[in-house]
């Protein structure tokens, strides 16, 4: 049974993916109002540099957005301060403003339409040489206008593709429209975010379950899956007063992806580091050494490790150049099956990954499109102590904890007083603005004690029930 759990909340969406119990991927999104990947804005072109042959456009975010100028994209033609429309192709990361393209694609569950081109492509995915001739034979093309056919497609009837086809042919339409009239640089076009990805690549032919914790998100849903005749989907609209993550015990399995490590079934592991120009795997034998012989035990443990270095490159959503230390071996069609193990891992997987060989130093490298930011950005940022050399969760993430365990310490138990302890790194980020963080965790009406540890892991509250208690902690109550 595939799960697919929605939370939404002021600070993030989040998504995940859960099969037979166990978490294949975990998708999140800040609410900030940022340029998502399939946004399409109206813009206006602020600065051309030659030497890098880039122009900088104002799509209405704050940070300036970046195209590369060629001629193969055919706008080497552009001038400062032409109005433009463009779809985002990466957002936006560190200092760097969203990419974009003037080339503008509509999505589709079943296919992709775009407003270049009079053709019909088909995901390399296809391989039916009768389906792609049944496709270019009866799909009704609109003029000047190129079609790519994804892999979905081959699951539904023709009717269905070409009902969507006039579908996202209305919706660009519309899109032309909002772009002649539209003055100021801004969105014409949202594409949905993670949730709308998720519907349009993550649902399958068989049954599945989604949980969402908002009602727009369920309407959102419920009209999406109108359109799609493949998918057999309950909908759950979760109420609850905890948090949807912490109803069904995701929080702590999310938190667990901040681990460098991760356990193997044989008892070896293996190890996860970021670097700012790679992450590097580091696999090992562990425990795995009570075999007689090496190479076996050493194959054991890479198989096993291939598979599970996929699954949590997925999960994290590791991108970049990712390089992969698996333990030595000397027999190349061993080094074959660990390879292939790895590829088999990333089938499914809808960004671009390219696995390379084995290097003459027993290293293989992986490159994966960037696409959204690794888990750690969202959960995590730099520990001031230690001149930002290591990591402690973000104070708005422990927050999110701390207010979805009061809610739980409240239900039907009516506790009035509580005393949190919290890492000694966040004291000045909380006493900064004492009130805001006390309202953030849903304590306004609560009589709050904080400490500060050095020591602490994360953060530890208690429910203060006892004179006894409220006495030792007096001097710590917040005002």
């Amino acid at each position: 049974m595939r799960e697919i759990f929605i939370e939404r909340s002021v600070e993030l969406l989040r998504i995940i993916i859960r099969e037979e119990g166990i978490l294949k991927e975990c998708l999140m999104e800040e609410q900030n109002g940022g340029a998502y990947p399939g946004n399409i804005y109206n813009g206006v072109v602020k600065n051309i540099i030659s030497a890098i042959k880039c122009a900088f456009i104002d799509i209405g975010c704050g940070k300036n957005a970046y195209m590369y100028m060629d001629s193969k994209f055919k706008n080497l033609n552009l001038k400062k301060g032409q109005k433009i429309m463009v779809q985002v192709v990466k957002e936006s990361y560190g200092k760097k403003g969203a990419k974009v393209v003037k080339d503008i694609g509509i999505p589709g569950k079943y296919c992709v339409l775009y407003n270049y081109g009079n053709s019909i492509r088909f995901s390399k995915k296809i391989n039916d040489a009768d389906f792609k001739k049944r496709i270019e034979k009866n799909v009704k093309l609109p003029e000047n206008i190129g079609l790519m056919i994804r892999t979905d497609a081959q699951n539904v009837k023709l009717d269905v593709i070409n009902d969507e086809i006039n579908n996202l042919y209305k919706c660009y339409g519309d899109v032309k429209k909002k772009g002649m009239y539209f003055l100021k640089p801004g969105l014409i076009f949202e594409s949905g975010g993670i949730l709308g990805e998720t519907l349009r690549d993550k649902l399958d032919d068989s049954r599945l379950k989604i949980y969402l914790n908002e009602e727009e998100d369920y309407s959102y849903t419920e009209e999406f899956l109108k359109y799609v005749s493949n998918v057999d989907a309950e909908m759950i609209l979760y109420d609850g007063k905890m948090n949807l993550f912490s109803a069904y015990n995701l929080e702590k399995e999310i938190l667990k992806l901040i681990n460098s490590r991760v356990e193997l079934n044989c008892g070896g592991y293996i190890i996860i580091n970021r670097t700012e120009a790679m992450f590097v795997i580091d696999v090992n034998s562990g425990k795995n050494v009570k075999g007689s012989a090496m190479a076996k035990t050493v194959l054991v443990t890479n198989l096993q490790a291939a598979e599970e270095i996929a699954r949590q490159v997925i999960l994290r959503n590791l991108n970049g150049i990712i390089l992969i230390d698996f333990i030595d071996m000397d027999e190349e069609y061993n080094r074959k099956k660990v390879l292939n193990k790895l590829e088999s891992g990333f089938l499914d997987d809808k960004n671009k990954t390219v696995i390379y060989g084995f290097t003459e130093l027993n290293l293989v490298q992986i490159a994966r499109k960037r696409k959204g930011k690794p888990i750690y950005d969202y959960i995590e940022e730099n520990c001031v102590c230690c001149s930002g050399t290591g990591k402690k969760l973000k104070l708005s993430y422990i927050t999110l904890l701390i207010r979805d365990e009061i809610l739980n310490l409240n239900e039907g138990k009516g506790v009035k007083n509580i005393h949190i302890q919290i890492g000694s790194y966040y004291r000045d980020s909380v006493e900064k603005d004492i009130s805001g963080f006390v309202k953030n965790i849903g304590a306004e009406r609560m009589g709050v004690y904080i400490t500060y540890d050095d020591k602490a892991s994360y953060y530890r509250l208690e429910p203060l029930v006892f004179d006894s208690q409220l006495n030792k902690f007096r001097m710590f109550k917040v005002n």
